[in-house]
């Protein structure tokens, strides 16, 4: 199956229906992503819209989302398969005082029926399509898991001790995604597709929110996205992106905004600051009334 003809336009409409505004670059990416049969590593500050990108795509191809969100400690039982223990328990106990030798006891224990699929091999299981699988956030993962993903990611197949080499019938459609919290090995970045997210400009921000929230007005949506231009070049600990721009604009149309004005900004300040001082530094902007003169329109 062809994810995306590079001249149909078909896979951009569908994004922007669902309020996901692409570019060429990453309608190319996801082109490639089948056209080379590789999973795909995006990378940016968080909020900019990748975890949304995977589930994007999942509905605009009319497939299963898999998704596993990395963390530190994450192992292999998480995010391949673990072992039906108590079920395993249950069933020695049931024939221990059966004509069933030992071998065919254990080998009945550790067959498909007994096995607790993950993420990544219900991925790699699927039976009837290609889902998309969502590796979100695996720079949080230890080094050590990278190692194990490689395998996967190179050949699409597992290898389970007991069971042998499971192998894809219908490869996923992988994305990965990276806040940079640490840097991602060179094996698994050589496996990967690559391509980096960054904040928006003025004009696709504004698309953004046309077309997630179409009943906003032209003014209040050109003022969130010119404050949230500001507010980007400042020297914040924890920088907003499309996400929170999305969540204050929800807001000041649940709050019957039709523009922004002081008091306002100031009481949904928490939709698009996350840090303490951060907060600090905002408010006292807004306070002196030095940030809302550059935004009115």
């Amino acid at each position: 199956m062809v994810l995306i003809s590079f001249h149909d336009q078909s896979i951009e409409a569908a994004f922007k229906k669902q309020g996901y505004i692409t570019d060429p670059a990453i309608l190319t990416a996801l082109h490639l992503v089948t056209a080379l049969n590789k999973p795909l590593l995006i990378e940016g500050p968080a909020g900019v819209g990748k975890t949304e990108l995977a589930k994007v795509l999942a509905k605009s191809l009319n497939t299963r989302l898999i998704r596993l969100q990395c963390y530190e400690g994450l192992d292999v039982n998480s995010a391949l398969y673990e072992w039906n223990y108590a079920k395993q328990m249950l069933h020695i106990r049931l024939t221990e005082n059966s004509d069933v030798s030992l071998d065919e006891r254990e080998a009945a224990i550790f067959s498909k029926p007994f096995l607790l699929t993950r993420p990544i091999l219900d991925a790699l299981t699927d039976e009837h399509s290609s889902p998309v699988l969502l590796i979100d956030e695996v720079d949080r993962a230890d080094e050590e898991f990278e190692a194990f993903l490689l395998e996967a990611l190179a050949e699409f197949q597992i290898t389970i001790p007991e069971l042998g080499t499971i192998r894809a019938k219908h490869p996923p459609y992988v994305i990965l995604t990276s806040n940079r919290t640490r840097e991602l090995s060179d094996a698994l970045r050589r496996r990967c597709l690559y391509h980096w997210v960054t904040y928006p400009n003025v004009e696709k921000e504004s698309a953004i929110l046309h077309a997630r929230i179409p009943n906003i007005n032209d003014q209040l949506t050109q003022q969130i996205v010119n404050m949230m231009q500001l507010v980007r070049r400042m020297p914040l600990s924890k920088i907003p992106g499309i996400a929170e721009s999305l969540d204050w604009a929800f807001a000041l149309m649940a709050l019957n905004q039709s523009e922004l004005d002081k008091d306002a900004v100031l009481q949904t300040l928490g939709c698009f600051i996350k840090d303490k001082e951060d907060w600090k530094t905002i408010e006292k902007e807004i306070k002196e009334g030095n940030l809302l003169s550059m935004v009115k329109v």
